[in-house]
């Protein structure tokens, strides 16, 4: 089983990315969490753990790492320093650890944050961290969810390099395209759109594998 490093463990879309590996047969989940009581519940369901800060020094994260999904966020708060900076350091550690792939979860917006009225500056600072982890030398995959909600999981997405309209799709459903992009047979080395749709989500990359690799 391949050691998945899971950043962003404790946020809401971070706890559906976890469970889903803890369930897997391929992955085995270590989630990265910023606060000592934070440990204590991923300890208890028997998930690997370890603590550390975007901020800070990162290194000791990726020791023993296949695979990185990076699903932390700032909420808005410091979004330079975490969503930006801090992406750009995991990135740059696991480069270090070979780590050999790096799944990233973006934001429609992304690609054209001065397009953006709300959260431009969250915007920008996701663009700059998908700009440094194309150019940083790691296998990676770029996922650019719509709005993102709490409804049940479907299995299905619209999925595309740029779908060129909005919509919303429930962070479990996204929780399910991260994983999924972990897998050797994945794309890899692009960025695509999600959002609700009709097609099953491991058709919709398959789809999507035929024309990129």
């Amino acid at each position: 089983m391949e050691n998945i490093l899971v950043a962003g463990a404790n946020g809401t879309t971070g706890k559906k990315i976890v469970n889903l590996l803890k369930a897997s047969q391929y992955f085995n989940p270590t989630a990265m969490v910023r606060k000592e009581e934070q440990l204590d519940q991923f300890k208890s369901e028997g998930v690997d753990t370890v603590l550390a800060d975007l901020t800070e020094d990162l290194t000791h994260t990726v020791k023993g790492i296949d695979k990185v999904i990076f699903a932390a966020g700032s909420g808005g708060k410091n979004v330079v320093e975490v969503d930006q900076e801090g992406a750009k350091r995991l990135m740059a550690v696991a480069k270090m650890g070979n780590v050999n792939r790096f799944v990233m979860l973006s934001s429609m917006g992304a690609d054209n944050p001065e397009a953006v009225d709300d959260l431009k500056d969250y915007m920008k600072a996701k663009h700059n961290a998908d700009e440094h982890l194309k150019n940083s030398g790691l296998k990676y995959t770029i996922v650019r969810p719509g709005t993102l909600n709490n409804t049940e999981g479907t299995g299905k997405i619209e999925l595309n390099n740029k779908l060129n309209k909005q919509g919303e799709i429930s962070r479990a459903d996204v929780a399910q395209t991260l994983v999924k992009s972990l897998h050797d047979d994945a794309p890899y080395n692009t960025t695509f759109e999600i959002i609700e749709g009709d097609t099953l989500i491991g058709k919709a990359m398959n789809e999507l594998n035929s024309v990129v690799n």
